[in-house]
């Protein structure tokens, strides 16, 4: 189980990403779920000063990684690209093997991206047993996945970036 007591929380040395973009992709499924996890993001970068550049909505998550594909190689050579993309939804085990196919597809196409593409793209997706167990990965014993989304997204620009993360 996750603790809100590990050092990723940690973001007194990020300050000085003001001004970095950020993108996020997420699905229409699950609309009230993924909305709190972009609420969630959205705070951690006012604090931060990292601009949300792009919101993109596909309606599944299969559709999560050819959307951030396409959205990386839209913004080539413009000024809106962002410095990491963060995927949001939340997929819900039900009583067939879809559960399982839909997170190694999603699983799969976020690795391939982050092996690919010059920047970051977490994986802010929710994988769960039940829905009990996504509430409380967004404000629950389990923390907030949607701000912990951010902080990550902050720590890679500033790996990529050499900002020294530490």
């Amino acid at each position: 189980m996750s603790t809100n007591t590990h050092k990723l929380l940690d973001t007194s040395h990020l300050q000085k990403l003001s001004g970095y973009k950020v993108a996020i992709v997420a699905t229409e499924w699950n609309d009230s779920i993924v909305a709190e996890q972009i609420a969630g993001a959205e705070r951690i970068a006012a604090d931060l000063g990292i601009y949300i550049s792009h919101k993109l909505f596909v309606p599944g998550s299969v559709e999560i990684p050819f959307a951030v594909r396409r959205l990386f190689e839209s913004q080539q050579d413009q000024i809106m690209m962002p410095d990491a993309i963060i995927t949001f939804g939340a997929v819900i085990r039900g009583d067939t093997p879809h559960f399982d196919y839909v997170c190694k597809l999603l699983t799969d196409g976020i690795h391939i991206l982050n092996m690919s593409l010059p920047i970051p793209v977490i994986f802010g997706v929710l994988t769960t047993e039940n829905e009990a167990q996504i509430w409380e990965r967004l404000g629950g014993a389990a923390g907030h996945k949607g701000e912990e989304a951010m902080i990550s997204a902050a720590k890679m620009i500033a790996l990529n970036k050499g900002l020294n993360p530490e």
